[in-house]
């Protein structure tokens, strides 16, 4: 019992506040019943001790039966070499070990200097916070918030609603922001926006290395980057290597030409000012006359040069379709300069119901209109469509090269040179066969409306007829090399995609990690010993893990 007896005195007394200098001593039971009253003298201000912090100020009301005072005029709190907190006056409870600061208070540590008008600080915990708005500044960084969490052992400062970090390259305002103080990383968990000299980001969950100006974002991210905006469900920027990078669900939006890229992984290039898209890739350009959009298609897409010159590249697999056009082949070229469109090697296209195929296709646009002006297909050009009206043969042209002419976006007139042949139905207006037309020559022109031919005309000898359907057999009713690819035409906008497209499996996003997994990251990052005692009242216990903060590659 007497040892038990002297072991509770022994923490009775660890706990009690220490008067270590006193200078001019009084008391007044009426103002303060139960205090002794310590004031400066000439020489030093009051000290007191308390468990490894030393206090000083002008004026203390010592509440020693309760183990508390007030300090008043110059305090000065100090604990172990690098804490140091000045007010104007501090409420202490030697109990606790919770003070309470207020006027014009500031907390320093050697490296950071927070300023506020009332600061909380629990020893107990090693956690200060303020609740009427606050203001971080260290050597980066000159931060602000309404709401402030400063968790001194592992140099993190929680901010809370309206959020603001200043530094002379950029500006952050969020809802709710971890900063990390010996690394410069900060962790947003709602809405922010970081805005540099030439690019904005926005998300809603991110990190942001301050030091280097990069980071990622999780959820609802954009970026505004140079003329470019940048969505997708996880976003990378790097500014030091003018780089972004984009992973599922993404969307790309040239904010000059209104070109659209929709892909789930993209790469950015601002210096090189071009765009890498893979993974279900979509290149969409809408025409502003019209509103009629051309989607471009292959497995992986490049978008290239200055607004004013831009290049779309679509390799392997590549598709195109418009309302009244559509086709593949293996590569596409387009470029906005020229507005010269190249389908290159084994192209097919469909000018609604009319099938054309050729060595390579060539589509012109008109450069003041955006509007489709004219075609060519060079070598072995072939155009064949069903024969809608008695439902079993096909009509057929082909030549050397095609030249095809657009007015108002229709093609209308379509010119074929060079060993010229034609095999076409010819009904009256009844649509009762008249016979069937097969002719060669040097030149056919083709006039054409609704998508359908209107009229023939055969230029320089032409040397055929038209024969009664029972006067031609069946095989000599297609022309050499006629190959049928109906069942391959692009229908809609959804047709450019393949089975293997529609299948991708996404990559799962990590996203950011629980705070209590990222301290110890942090701690990991700063040399630090994890220290499992440190209580954060925001999170729950989980289990620690490491927080994705690296490039997004099309490996992962």
């Amino acid at each position: 019992m007497a040892q038990n007896t002297s072991a509770a005195k022994d923490t009775v007394n660890s706990r009690q506040i220490n008067i270590v200098y006193g200078a001019n001593f009084t008391k007044d039971e009426a103002q303060f019943p139960g205090a002794s009253i310590f004031s400066k003298d000439d020489e030093r201000q009051v000290q007191f001790e308390h468990q490894g912090a030393d206090l000083w100020c002008d004026i203390a009301i010592f509440y020693s039966g309760e183990n508390r005072l007030k300090a008043i005029g110059n305090v000065r709190l100090q604990q172990g070499d690098s804490i140091e907190m000045n007010s104007g006056k501090l409420d202490y409870d030697g109990n606790t070990k919770l003070a309470r600061a207020w006027e014009k208070v500031d907390l320093s540590d050697g490296q950071m200097t927070l300023t506020t008008d009332t600061l909380y600080f629990d020893r107990e915990a090693q956690l200060s916070y303020y609740r009427s708005g606050g203001r971080v500044v260290d050597s980066v960084n000159v931060l602000t918030s309404r709401l402030g969490n400063y968790f001194i052992e592992l140099k993190k400062v929680q901010f809370r609603d309206s959020v603001h970090i200043d530094n002379p390259e950029y500006i952050i305002d969020s809802e709710q922001l971890d900063y990390y103080r010996i690394s410069k990383n900060a962790y947003m968990y709602g809405p922010s926006t970081i805005t540099g000299e030439d690019y904005k980001i926005y998300c809603e969950r991110g990190f942001y290395d301050t030091k280097i100006e990069q980071g990622y974002g999780v959820k609802n991210t954009k970026i505004n980057y140079n003329n470019r905006i940048i969505e997708g469900d996880s976003v990378y920027f790097d500014k030091t290597t003018s780089f972004a990078s984009a992973t599922n669900n993404i969307k790309v939006t040239d904010t000059i030409n209104q070109g659209v890229v929709r892909a789930h992984y993209a790469e950015v290039f601002k210096e090189k000012d071009s765009v890498f898209a893979t993974k279900r890739a979509v290149a969409i350009s809408v025409n502003e006359q019209d509103r009629d959009s051309l989607y471009i298609h292959g497995d992986t897409l490049m978008v290239t040069g200055k607004p004013e010159s831009r290049i779309i590249r679509a390799f392997s697999n590549a598709k195109f379709y418009k309302t009244d056009l559509s086709g593949k082949c293996d590569s596409i070229h387009s470029e906005e300069k020229t507005g010269l469109t190249q389908l290159i090697t084994d192209p097919i296209m469909w000018n609604v119901d009319n099938q054309m195929t050729g060595d390579s296709i060539h589509l012109i646009s008109d450069k003041e209109t955006e509007q489709l002006d004219s075609l060519k297909v060079i070598n072995n050009s072939f155009v064949i469509a069903f024969d809608t009206i008695g439902k079993t043969g096909y009509n057929q042209a082909k030549g050397k090269d095609l030249f095809g002419k657009f007015i108002d976006n229709e093609l209308k007139i379509i010119d074929l040179v060079k060993n010229t042949e034609v095999i076409y139905y010819v009904y009256n207006d009844d649509d009762e066969l008249i016979g069937i037309n097969k002719t060669i020559c040097s030149k056919i022109r083709l006039l054409m409306e609704n998508s359908d031919i209107e009229d023939i005309t055969f230029f320089v000898n032409p040397d055929g007829n038209i024969f009664p359907e029972k006067d031609l057999p069946v095989e000599s009713r297609k022309l050499k090399g006629f190959v049928w690819r109906g069942d391959e035409r692009i229908m809609t906008k959804d047709d450019i995609f393949d089975e293997d497209d529609n299948n991708i499996e996404l990559v799962k996003i990590r996203g950011i990690d629980d705070p209590i997994g990222i301290d110890a990251e942090e701690q990991e990052r700063s040399g630090q010993i994890p220290n499992s005692n440190i209580i954060n009242p925001n999170s729950k216990a989980i289990k620690p893990k490491r927080p994705v903060q690296k490039k997004v590659t099309s490996e992962q």
